[in-house]
């Protein structure tokens, strides 16, 4: 049966064929990888693994691996594809030389602070800790947006060099702070390295917001509820005033940015990976509707307050353009028409 994700996949592979040679036999260690940004890596990684004959190998460190394999067989039964069961936090180290790690799990979505903390902070330490001992030459950290605190309203778009931070004091901002003190965990773990005579190489992905196949319709994320709704024929519902400012980059155009950044981004120089294109909350539920059912009704909770400038968070990523010519590919609407496309032949395959 053909993957519904192929013409995705082989835009990824077309524009990072030239990079995949230095994996070529090699060993990849992925945590996260049954989240979203762990499928669409192991996806790509899969998929760039049999076409461009890599024999490279794959270990997914996963809570529960049999929930994995029912939820993507094709990648449970690739060969090239070795699940390890265990939590990010303790898990016990696998065998032999892994030259790449990335380390993309992550949990947004637990609404208890103090587990939170320690997943993010344990998991990065318990990450690093492996990396050191297995050989890692380059180790890619999934960071977040999060990291700079609250957008003030009048940085339409945050560049790396932007110096503000979450509250420290506010529970609210743990993700935030536990990404902030996974980056300087990686800078202290590279150091070390170095002091020792030993290559290695830690990449920042800071990580902003996103759209694709494989994204949840009933999380915490926007899109994925609005498109939700109109799959479902509800009308779209926005809890707050519409007016917040978001942007939302491909999960393809995400995949090539990270595989772009493991093998050839700069080491502990933080990039920003999202889209500059923003929209509002209301504009993308409108976007949603037009795309995917005309005439849907867009309900907004609340109004706006006159003279308060809206929420914002959208990155600068002129930074990825420059240093590694990444480019974002795939518009909203597009976004929007391929992730309904998906959901609907997944639920049409049950």
């Amino acid at each position: 049966m053909r993957n519904p994700l192929a013409e995705d996949l082989e835009q990824i592979r077309l524009a990072t064929q030239g990079l995949w040679e230095e994996m070529r036999g090699q060993c990849l260690f992925l945590t996260g990888g049954t989240g979203f940004f762990g499928m669409w890596l192991l996806e790509s990684f899969c998929d760039a693994n049999r076409e461009l004959g890599l024999a490279a190998q794959v270990t997914v460190l996963s809570r529960d691996p049999a929930r994995f394999a029912a939820k993507a067989p094709h990648l449970a039964a690739d060969a090239a594809v070795t699940m390890l069961a265990g939590d990010v936090r303790d898990f016990a180290f696998p065998e032999g030389e892994f030259r790449y790690v990335i380390h993309a799990a992550t949990d947004t979505v637990s609404n208890q602070p103090v587990e939170l903390l320690t997943t993010v902070l344990d998991g990065t330490r318990r990450a690093l800790e492996f990396a050191a001992q297995c050989g890692t030459r380059k180790f890619l950290l999934t960071s977040s947006g999060a990291v700079y605190g609250k957008q003030p309203p009048e940085i339409t778009h945050v560049p790396e060099s932007y110096a503000g931070a979450p509250n420290a004091l506010d529970a609210a901002g743990v993700y935030g702070e536990g990404k902030r003190a996974s980056e300087t965990m990686c800078a202290v773990y590279q150091r070390t390295a170095v002091e020792r005579g030993v290559p290695f190489e830690a990449k920042i992905a800071r990580c902003w917001a996103f759209c694709g196949p494989h994204l949840p319709l009933d999380a915490h994320f926007a899109v994925g509820n609005f498109i939700g709704d109109a799959l479902a024929g509800r009308p779209i519902s926005i809890g707050g005033d519409g007016s917040p400012r978001r942007s939302y980059l491909y999960a393809a155009d995400l995949a090539i940015w990270l595989w772009t950044m493991l093998f050839r981004g700069p080491a502990l120089e933080p990039v920003n990976v999202g889209s500059a294109a923003d929209v509002s909350i209301r504009e993308l539920a409108e976007t949603v509707a037009e795309t995917l059912s005309p005439g849907t009704e867009v309900r907004v909770a609340k109004h706006a307050v006159p003279g308060v400038a809206p929420s914002r968070y959208v990155p600068d990523v002129s930074r990825a353009e420059e240093l590694l010519g990444l480019r974002e590919t795939v518009g909203l609407a597009e976004q929007i028409r391929r992730t309904a496309a998906w959901h609907r032949a997944k639920k049409n395959a049950r």
